[in-house]
């Protein structure tokens, strides 16, 4: 059964590299994968592709007919990508690349491929037209949550599982990505159990991965015997045999100041 999944989190709180690694170890499993990256910055597929690959909406600012090998760049294990690029910074509106590149990719039939597993990398606003574009057309099924224990990370997850939920999506989890924060895990669970969900897997922080990024690889790849590895295949088979449904209560703004400053 084909999975589509929508991974959201803050910015820059490693949602990137979440979706490369899981996209390597399904890969690397015999799995059809198609990794689309939903930010303007357009590095998700770098560490898959082993450089930056064209953006969507850049390649249509030259070419207004182009075919899938304008678009689609195969990576590592033959994973598709895609990026969907956007405006440059302070102009326009970032989300606009997202409903550009889904709309081009559905008309070149891209997603009728033989495709097992279809990733897409969203920045954190929810609430922004573009970026809700995955939940709100249908493109993906289900939506994971990628957080440390961290005040700002954390308020942005229970944001989005407001977004979540108003747009009557499935959240299929948290992701703890760990920055070495204090109570860091036990944080992030009572967050999940309070909001009506579940810690799906745990990411510890290390140094290996970022030297594996630094040469435009996966630690999957780079080292696929480290430990660091073994937790994103663990993660990718919590994933893969999910059937938690989610029935989301999101914090509102009090709650949340009181549910973190408890932990202080």
């Amino acid at each position: 059964m084909l999975k589509k999944i929508a991974i959201y989190g803050k910015g820059g709180i490693g949602k990137s590299t979440t979706v490369a690694n899981l996209s390597a170890v399904w890969a690397s499993e015999d799995l059809n994968c198609l990794v689309i990256g939903c930010d303007p910055k357009a590095d998700t597929t770098r560490t898959l592709y082993g450089s930056r690959i064209p953006t969507v909406v850049h390649t249509l600012k030259d070419n207004r007919k182009p075919q899938k090998e304008d678009l689609v760049f195969t990576g590592f294990k033959g994973i598709q990508c895609v990026e969907s690029g956007g405006p440059e910074p302070g102009v326009g509106c970032a989300g606009r690349g997202v409903i550009v590149a889904m709309k081009r990719l559905e008309q070149l039939d891209i997603f009728n491929d033989d495709l097992d597993v279809v990733v897409y990398d969203v920045l954190g606003d929810v609430v922004c037209g573009g970026f809700s574009v995955p939940l709100r057309e249908k493109y993906a099924d289900e939506v994971l949550i990628v957080t440390s224990g961290e005040y700002m990370s954390l308020y942005a997850a229970n944001n989005i599982v407001r977004g979540v939920k108003k747009l009557k999506g499935n959240l299929s989890g948290i992701v703890c990505n760990c920055r070495n924060v204090d109570n860091e895990e036990q944080i992030v669970n009572d967050f999940a159990e309070k909001i009506g969900t579940h810690v799906i897997g745990t990411i510890h922080r290390s140094n290996l991965i970022q030297e594996a990024e630094l040469d435009a690889k996966t630690v999957v790849e780079k080292y696929p015997e480290s430990v660091e590895a073994q937790e994103y295949r663990d993660l990718a088979s919590s994933i893969m045999h999910n059937e938690n449904v989610s029935d989301l209560e999101p914090m509102d703004d009090e709650q949340f100041e009181e549910f973190f400053k408890s932990y202080l």
